[in-house]
């Protein structure tokens, strides 16, 4: 889950009665990502290409649309497609240098 604020208690108790937000609250278990360089950012660029190698010519019906993506995900996976991620540990110690401390000399 990303790190919107409509992902806080208050978000429900704005919307819902006092109970019934205290209820859906319950039922959900949230887990924060990173902001930066986390798996999310790889499923959207993932999304990314499956919406302009597959999803960007029109579909007269959903089992047509799945079917199109079951034929893109079978070719994407025999291929063994993978995403280059560009954001190396070194560019990490530059852009987020509070986050990687550096030995001083």
């Amino acid at each position: 889950m990303d790190n919107l604020n409509t992902h806080r208690p208050g978000s429900f108790y704005e919307t819902f009665s006092p109970a019934e937000a205290k209820h859906l609250w319950d039922r959900f278990e949230f887990v924060y990502t990173p902001k930066h360089g986390s798996w999310l950012n790889m499923a959207e660029i993932e999304l990314n290409v499956l919406i302009r190698q597959c999803l960007n010519g029109r579909m007269d019906c959903l089992p047509q649309a799945a079917a199109a993506i079951a034929a893109w995900q079978s070719h994407r996976n025999n291929r063994n497609a993978k995403i280059t991620w560009q954001f190396t540990t070194e560019n990490a110690r530059v852009k987020l240098r509070r986050l990687y401390p550096t030995e001083e000399m």
